[in-house]
């Protein structure tokens, strides 16, 4: 059972953001949320109050060094006093094979998590939210290369392998390191709205990327970073969405007979082949969605649906959504 937190109301006006640092922590873990955070400042009306105030705190203060050979400065958390935090975000990375918890910081989260809005960590970051005790029972997210040693090292979690980010209540887990941006924008998305958050992601020229649920890995990267042996056709496939995309057209691509290459691939890869086309015609379409003011005849046609009722029957199939909502909601256009 997941014990009741107590969690303070939002502040009216500016929005008070603690970033853990740790010597060994990785740079764009903590230096993507807080452009972020910084750039959906600069975007607020004249005169306003701030959206948000952050602070990047560490055990004793001064610099700490990141894996980058950067150092960062920071306050110490002691400093902080009572003061109230909005939102906690640890980020990750260590150096070596092993995520060494930093008992200070350990013990900071453990005294603050109940009293802030939001807790968060990026990428290994969830290690340290673990070992203060506050991710038992929740579902979170956390950088692919490390969800075996996070589920060893802490086994009553339900980790997401796929996922960007996962909020959990008012827990939010990001997988790695870049996923720490998409995690800001959602952050900034629940605080001041979607158009608050597509203009910052505009300024930062990234990708809104779609709440909840979206995979760490586009299709292509996925064959990248877990190799089971069809990079090459998973590459093909990116390029030629609008070719016959057939089980047996794929076969012949990989060099296989059909029945042994849908067995081989279903076995190595977890999804079937045509669930894979699916997947990055779909992906192909949100692109279009987003980037473009293509009508939507012309948005199937490009992603090798053909047609626009079968790209609407993919987006409710996949996203529980229409083309024309998400273009409404994630157009870096509108």
């Amino acid at each position: 059972m997941v014990e009741k937190r107590t969690v303070s109301p939002a502040p009216p006006h500016t929005l008070r953001v603690v970033l853990l640092a740790y010597d060994g922590m990785n740079l764009l873990d903590l230096a993507g949320p807080l452009q972020a955070l910084t750039t959906a400042n600069r975007g607020g009306p004249a005169g306003a109050p701030a959206r948000y105030e952050t602070i990047v705190a560490s055990a004793l203060g001064g610099a700490v060094l990141t894996t980058a050979g950067l150092p960062v400065v920071t306050v110490a958390t002691a400093s902080l006093g009572e003061m109230p935090i909005d939102t906690l975000i640890a980020p990750g990375g260590c150096v070596g094979e092993d995520y060494d918890v930093e008992p200070a910081l350990r013990d900071f989260i453990a005294l603050r998590a109940r009293s802030v809005r939001r807790l968060c960590s990026v990428c290994t970051g969830a290690f340290l939210l673990a070992a203060a005790g506050q991710l038992d029972g929740r579902r979170v997210a956390t950088h692919w290369a490390w969800l075996d040693k996070l589920k060893h090292r802490h086994p009553t979690l339900d980790i997401d392998s796929d996922s960007i980010f996962i909020r959990d209540g008012n827990l939010w887990t990001s997988a790695g390191v870049s996923s720490g941006i998409d995690l800001a924008l959602a952050l900034i998305e629940q605080d001041y709205g979607p158009r608050v958050a597509i203009d910052a992601a505009r300024q930062m020229v990234v990708f809104m990327k779609r709440a909840g649920g979206q995979s760490q890995f586009s299709v292509p990267l996925t064959a990248q970073t877990r190799d089971h042996g069809f990079v090459e056709l998973h590459a093909w496939i990116a390029v030629n969405l609008t070719a016959d995309l057939s089980v047996g057209r794929l076969a012949g691509q990989a060099g296989m007979a059909p029945r042994t290459f849908a067995r081989t691939y279903a076995a190595k890869v977890g999804r079937t082949p045509a669930k894979t086309v699916d997947l990055m015609r779909l992906e192909a379409a949100c692109r279009d969605l987003e980037e473009t003011d293509l009508p939507l005849k012309a948005v199937a046609v490009r992603a090798g649906y053909g047609d626009e009722q079968a790209l609407r029957r993919a987006f409710q199939r996949q996203l529980i959504t229409n083309p024309a909502t998400h273009r409404l909601r994630f157009s870096s256009l509108l």
